[in-house]
């Protein structure tokens, strides 16, 4: 039998081959931040090949089709599904080493029957032929592959300004899932972007009311999260480029701020960061008082590349990590919360891996006794969410704080057949403590080691994101 992605993958001894299979696995998932499309899920979306499941919206794989000379008429261009696909996997082979290399293979073997079956040109029909049979197939619709992988939860992220018409047509369905939306105000901190004024206006018709200072804003964010919390919201997220802390002691005039920026004025830099910090502080306590989990997004460099923004858009592979310092401003944002009792129980993700040890120092800072965890150094994110990424965040957070109250995996995705993450975070967490065990660094204690790996692969994200809802 091939060793590729084998049964016992990443699992080299007893222990973790016993954690993996026994207790792990057969968990059912909590996945409280990704990407997919409400409608879709609500409308139970039906793709019709593989090519569209797989290329309509992943720019992992968008990324890495244009490193291997593919053309971008084969990656978001005109040419066909079919076409995309069949460029995709004929560069499969020269994806090793790569995470996709090995997502894209538990994708093909946990969906559509295929274990053990490599993707490359030679095999590219047998794979289009049997995902197409099953993609056809009415349970192989959005909702039964979110049900094939056990999800339980699926944390959407949306606009203040959405509607969330989806999700409350989705919320009178018989499903074992739950779908709920996420606060994500980002354009609202945005004041320096195109778009800024007409965006704060649309708030406004949202939310039914005037803006007309800073404190009519905090107010129409109010009513939108409410509108939100009616929906079933747990949860906030915040994509934060930059993080500065304000000059001086004293805030400027945010009215001023505000309505210069609607006016299409510029802010100084000064000014900008003393907004975001005013905004994000305000924000944070109506987390706190309608005891929502605050996730902070830290450290990309947007669309850096001008053609592909102009050509494609946004989220289309053309970001990467910023190197700027987050210490300072980071301490002293949750620390302005916190000296009014109104920081809410926080997630830290961090897109720069030399920023590890910082989240994870930061948040044993800010642990009060309220929460096992309340401040949280979130799981390796994006470029990071391979298996050197995820065993270096796990191995400085169980160093450097608890990894017991890790509340562990999500997605991140837009991809319906992302799930599997899941399973490949699973095995490398069940390796690092059978490894652990058998050096002798923890007690071979099955009921600890159960609870452990438990509680990091499901009970802990359970707890916050669906039992208190």
């Amino acid at each position: 039998m091939s060793r590729f992605l084998g049964t016992d993958f990443l699992l080299d001894t007893k222990t973790a081959r016993r954690l993996f299979h026994e207790i792990a696995q057969p968990l059912p998932i909590v996945d409280f931040h990704n990407h997919l499309p409400p409608a879709e899920i609500a409308g139970n979306h039906q793709w019709t090949n593989l090519g569209e499941a797989w290329l309509a919206h992943d720019h992992y794989k968008w990324r890495l089709m244009r490193w291997a000379g593919v053309p971008e008429s084969h990656v978001t261009g005109a040419a066909s599904f079919r076409e995309k696909y069949d460029a995709y996997a004929a560069i499969m082979p020269r994806l090793v080493g790569n995470p996709v290399h090995h997502w894209s293979h538990l994708e093909l073997w946990r969906y559509f029957g295929l274990e053990g079956t490599v993707l490359s040109s030679a095999t590219a029909e047998r794979c289009w032929d049997a995902a197409g049979e099953r993609l056809a197939q009415p349970e192989f619709g959005a909702r039964g592959l979110l049900e094939r992988m056990k999800v339980e939860l699926v944390g959407t992220t949306d606009d203040p300004l959405d509607t969330l018409e989806h999700h409350a047509a989705f919320a009178g369905t018989r499903s074992s899932i739950r779908m709920v939306p996420t606060f994500r105000p980002d354009r609202a901190l945005a004041l320096e972007q195109a778009g800024f004024a007409g965006y704060v206006d649309a708030l406004a018709e949202a939310a039914g009311v005037s803006i007309d200072g800073f404190d009519d804003l905090v107010g129409a964010l109010g009513k939108r999260l409410d509108h939100f919390v009616a929906h079933g919201c747990r949860a906030s997220d915040h994509g934060i480029n930059t993080l500065d802390v304000p000059d001086g002691d004293g805030l400027p005039d945010l009215d001023r701020i505000l309505r210069e920026a609607r006016q299409g004025k510029q802010p100084t830099q000064g000014d900008a960061a003393a907004f975001r910090f005013a905004l994000m502080t305000e924000l944070g306590a109506a987390y706190a008082r309608r005891d929502l989990v605050m996730q902070l997004h830290i450290g990309p460099l947007r669309s850096t590349r001008t053609r592909l923004r102009e050509a494609v858009g946004a989220d289309s592979g053309g970001d990467s990590m910023r190197d700027r310092p987050i210490a300072e401003a980071l301490n002293a944002l949750l620390d302005r919360m916190d000296r009014d009792d109104a920081l809410p129980s926080t997630i830290l993700y961090t897109l720069d891996p030399t920023k590890n040890a910082v989240l994870v120092t930061t948040a044993g800072n800010f642990q009060d006794g309220s929460v096992p965890g309340k401040v949280q150094a979130g799981t390796a994110w994006w470029f990071n969410d391979q298996l050197d990424g995820m065993r270096d965040q796990m191995t400085q957070l169980a160093q450097m704080g608890l990894i017991s109250t890790f509340t562990g995996m999500l997605t991140d995705s837009r991809s319906f057949l992302s799930f599997p993450r899941h399973e490949y975070f699973r095995r490398l967490l069940c390796g690092m403590v059978g490894r652990w065990v058998e050096e002798g660094h923890m007690p071979d204690d099955e009921a600890a080691l159960d609870t452990l790996v438990t509680d990091i692969c499901y009970a802990n994200a359970r707890r916050w994101f669906l039992d208190k809802a």
